[in-house]
C-alpha cells in the first residue's frame, strides 16, 4: 500500500537555518522543475469555455502561442451542472511563461473565456524523487569531524584520521544498487566496540523498550551482533529489508538535516561504518557505528517505528528551512532521545539514549524533566547536543506518536502533495487532477482487497 502525504498550499518560508546539530552544508535551491529560468514562472490555469466550437478552442490556443507559452499539460472536462449546455467545458492548463507576460496572458484569456483562475507554482528546494537521487544526498556537517574539531578525541591521531578518510571514500563512492562495503575492523576497533557493547547490553533489559529488546535478540541471532564482532552493514540491511523494508547505505559522517531526513522518506537509513576513537569509548561527538548499530537499527526493525521514521522523512521533502529545523528537532526528541510508557514504567526508544551508557542511566533517573509528546511543542523546544538533555518527551505509545506526527505534517504548508510508491521506491508529486485520480483508483483497489480479506476471515 502506498504512503501519502497531503499538505495545505501556501507561501513557502525561507530561512538560513538548518540543524540536527549545526550547519555548514550548502543548500541547493530550485523548483519542482530545476531546469526553469529565474525569469519564468509556472502557472496552473483553470477557465471555462462556453458553447465550445473549434473556433473558441483555437482562439484560446492562439493566446498561449502569442506569448510563447510552453504548455506542459492541457486538459478539458465537460461541466456537469444542469444549467450548462453540453458544450460547456472547464479547461485545465499547466504552462510556463515569462514572468513579465503573466498579466497580459490572463487579460487576453479573460476576453475569450470565463471564470479564469490562476495559481502560480511556488519555488521549493530540490528534493529526491527516486531512490537513485539519494546518491546526491551526502552533504556533511563537518563541525564535529576529527579533521576540523580541535576537541575531537582523534584530532591529533593521524592514523585515526587516515582511517576515517578511508571510510569517507567508501561512502562517497557508493551508489544505489552497489553491494554495501565489507569492513575488516582492526583489533583496536573491535576492542572499542566490545567495551561499548558489554556496558550497554547490561542496561537494556531494565532500560530499553520491549520493541527494542525483541529486535536486539533477533539481531544477535541473525546479524552477528556480539561483543567480539562488529556487524557488517550488508547483513544488517538484509535483515531490515525483510522485516520493515528499511535498508542501509554508507554515510561519511554527520549529514545535513535535509539530506538525512530525505533518505528516510525512501526507507533508507544513512549509516556510518567508522567507530569512535579508542580513547573515548563512552562518548562520541558525532554518530559512529556504535550509535547506528546499537541505537538506531533495532528500532528500525519495528514496523510502527519504521513508519514513524519514514513519515518524518516524507514531511521534510520540499519543506522550507524553517520547517526542516522543526522536523529535525522533532527527530532529535523522538528518534534520538525519545522515551515511552510501557507497563506503568518509562522506557527508552531513542538511539541517542540506547547508545550512551551515561545518558541512558540519567534519562531514567529522577533528575530530568518529563513532558508529554506534543509535536507542536516538541518541534520548537531547545535541545542540547553537547550535554545530557534537561527535558525528555514521553510518548504514550508508537501508534499515538505516529498519529500525532502525521497530523502535524499535514499542517506543513507546501504547494503540492506527495505519494510514496514502494514498488518503484519513488516519490510522486500529485500536481495534476489526472495523478490524483490515478492514486484514488489504486486506493480503491487496495480497499477492495482488504474487504475481500475481511470476508474470507468472517
Amino acid at each position: 500500500m502506498k504512503t501519502y502525504f497531503g499538505v495545505i498550499s501556501g507561501q513557502m518560508q525561507e530561512t538560513s537555518k538548518e540543524k540536527i546539530c549545526s550547519t555548514e552544508s550548502v543548500n541547493r535551491q530550485g523548483s519542482l522543475d530545476s531546469s526553469k529560468e529565474d525569469d519564468n514562472a509556472t502557472l496552473v490555469l483553470i477557465f471555462t469555455l462556453c458553447n465550445v466550437k473549434k473556433t473558441e478552442l483555437s482562439k484560446a490556443a492562439r493566446v498561449f502561442e502569442m506569448f510563447e507559452t510552453e504548455v506542459h499539460h492541457f486538459e478539458t472536462r465537460r461541466i456537469k451542472k444542469l444549467k450548462n449546455s453540453a458544450d460547456d467545458f472547464d479547461v485545465f492548463v499547466e504552462c510556463e511563461v515569462h514572468s513579465a507576460d503573466i498579466s497580459h496572458l490572463i487579460t487576453s484569456l479573460k476576453r475569450i473565456t470565463e471564470d479564469v483562475k490562476i495559481g502560480k507554482e511556488e519555488k521549493v528546494l530540490w528534493f529526491p524523487r527516486k531512490i537513485q537521487d539519494l546518491d546526491k544526498c551526502h552533504h556533511l556537517i563537518t563541525t564535529y569531524e576529527p579533521s576540523f574539531d580541535h576537541g575531537h578525541p582523534g584530532y591529533t591521531d593521524l592514523e585515526y584520521r587516515k582511517r576515517r578518510a578511508y571510510f569517507a571514500d567508501l561512502a562517497y563512492n557508493y551508489r544505489v544498487g552497489d553491494p554495501l562495503p565489507n569492513i575488516e575492523y582492526t583489533a583496536q576497533e573491535t576492542a572499542t566496540w566490545r567495551e561499548v557493547y558489554r556496558k550497554l547490553r547490561s542496561l537494556y533489559p531494565t532500560h530499553a523498550c520491549t520493541q527494542y529488546l525483541d529486535a536486539f535478540q533477533q539481531l544477535e541471532k541473525y546479524c552477528g551482533y556480539q561483543e567480539d564482532n562488529i556487524p557488517q552493514l550488508q547483513d544488517v540491511s538484509r535483515f531490515l529489508k525483510e522485516t520493515t523494508g528499511f535498508q542501509l547505505r554508507p554515510a561519511a559522517g554527520l549529514l545535513s538535516a535535509r539530506d538525512f531526513l530525505a533518505s528516510l522518506a525512501f526507507r533508507v537509513f544513512q549509516c556510518t561504518q567508522y567507530i569512535r576513537h579508542f580513547s573515548s569509548p563512552t562518548h562520541s561527538p558525532e554518530p559512529d557505528c556504535c550509535h547506528e548499530l546499537l541505537g538506531h537499527v533495532p528500532m528500525l526493525a519495528n514496523k510502527e517505528f519504521a513508519q514513524f521514521s519514514q513519515d518524518i522523512g516524507l514531511a521534510s521533502l520540499g519543506s522550507s528551512e524553517a520547517e526542516i529545523e522543526k522536523l529535525s528537532t522533532l527527530y532529535w526528541f523522538t528518534v534520538e532521545f525519545g522515551l515511552c510508557k510501557q507497563n506503568g514504567s518509562i522506557k527508552a526508544y531513542g538511539a541517542g539514549l540506547l547508545s550512551s551508557y551515561g545518558e541512558l542511566m540519567y534519562a531514567l533517573s529522577n533528575e530530568p524533566e518529563y513532558k508529554p509528546f506534543d509535536p507542536e511543542v516538541t518541534a520548537v523546544h531547545p535541545y542540547q547536543d553537547q550535554a545530557f538533555q534537561p527535558v525528555y518527551f514521553i510518548a504514550e505509545n508508537f501508534e499515538d506518536a505516529k498519529a500525532k506526527l502525521q497530523n502535524y505534517a499535514m499542517k506543513i504548508k507546501k504547494p503540492f502533495s506527495l505519494c510514496y510508491d514502494p514498488f518503484t521506491s519513488s516519490i510522486e508529486v500529485l500536481d495534476t487532477p489526472q495523478k490524483v485520480k490515478r492514486e484514488v483508483s489504486r486506493l480503491k483497489e487496495d480497499l477492495k482487497n482488504l474487504c475481500l480479506s475481511l470476508d474470507n476471515l468472517s
